[in-house]
């Protein structure tokens, strides 16, 4: 979608309003970005007009986006839509063509990947297994703080770290001997020792069980709450993203389709982003999706 359409093409997003009710009435992705910015309080990382494109494949489209301290914002989609895409853009594993993503107002493209690192966590959605202690893969977390020697504090932050994840009595176990679920536990715990103020998580669960969901996404939303930072994940299952998740972006073709906060999810938008009739309902107060079909 090329600048001239987006004046022209407009969806029907929801807004939920003082009532308690959800509305919906159109408006055009030109000013999606009134949507995007944290919703808790001021955005800590936005991101601008940003494109990208393998060779001369486009993957993103003038993505407009910002999470704030102490939020959780799940990026939601089908495969092949630019999710992972859009997460290693965040913290320039990926360098955008075109746009400007910043945090604490410092524009990453100007940025050395050590400074990004004190600013950004990120954990993979596959994390390789090598011949490495748990407690030195999660000590490597302190790599971009560490100066000429590894100080008390810096083994303080990974101990405690490693006892708040259940890791310490496996301190000293190889990380390539550990299961799927523990793996992806020491991945967060390393991220989270690097003190960032945003984290980056692509698909946090995948490959895991159900009750290894459950464990990996409380230890996430335990984390934003206690130290206050940012996250942003990608995910697949909406049941879970609207259980733990504050806000949503659903992309579309490289592009973000609509912006809403949990009550804000509506059959219409899933039906139109994965193309599958849904019914939302309400379980405890939380919205739960049900496929029709």
């Amino acid at each position: 979608m090329t600048g001239d359409h987006l004046d022209e093409e407009l969806h029907n997003h929801p807004h939920r309003h003082g009532d308690g009710v959800i509305h919906t009435h159109p408006h055009s992705h030109e000013h999606a970005h009134e949507h995007h910015n944290g919703g808790n309080g001021t955005a800590i990382l936005t991101v601008n007009g940003v494109d990208f494109e393998y060779r001369t494949s486009k993957v993103l489209e003038k993505i407009d986006v910002g999470v704030a301290q102490g939020e959780i914002l799940a990026i939601l989609g089908p495969n092949g839509v630019g999710k992972s895409t859009l997460l290693k853009c965040m913290n320039m594993i990926l360098r955008p063509k075109a746009g400007t993503i910043m945090i604490d107002e410092h524009d990453l493209a100007k940025m050395s990947g050590s400074e990004i690192a004190k600013k950004a966590g990120y954990v993979a959605q596959r994390n390789e297994a090598a011949r490495m202690t748990v407690f030195d893969s999660v000590l490597l977390g302190r790599k971009p703080h560490i100066g000429w020697k590894i100080t008390e504090h810096d083994y303080e932050l990974v101990y405690d770290a490693l006892e708040k994840f259940g890791l310490s009595e496996m301190q000293l176990r190889y990380i390539d001997e550990l299961s799927g679920g523990e793996l992806q536990r020491v991945c967060l715990c390393r991220a989270i020792v690097q003190e960032p103020s945003v984290l980056l998580l692509d698909e946090p669960t995948s490959a895991l069980d159900l009750s290894r969901q459950m464990e990996i996404l409380k230890l996430i939303r335990h984390v934003v709450d206690r130290h206050n930072c940012a996250t942003i994940m990608t995910m697949h299952d909406l049941n879970l993203a609207l259980r733990f998740a504050d806000r949503f972006v659903f992309m579309k073709n490289g592009e973000i389709y609509a912006s809403c906060d949990k009550y804000g999810v509506t059959p219409q938008i899933i039906e139109d982003v994965y193309g599958i009739k849904v019914e939302v309902i309400l379980h405890n107060e939380l919205p739960i999706v049900v496929p029709c079909e």
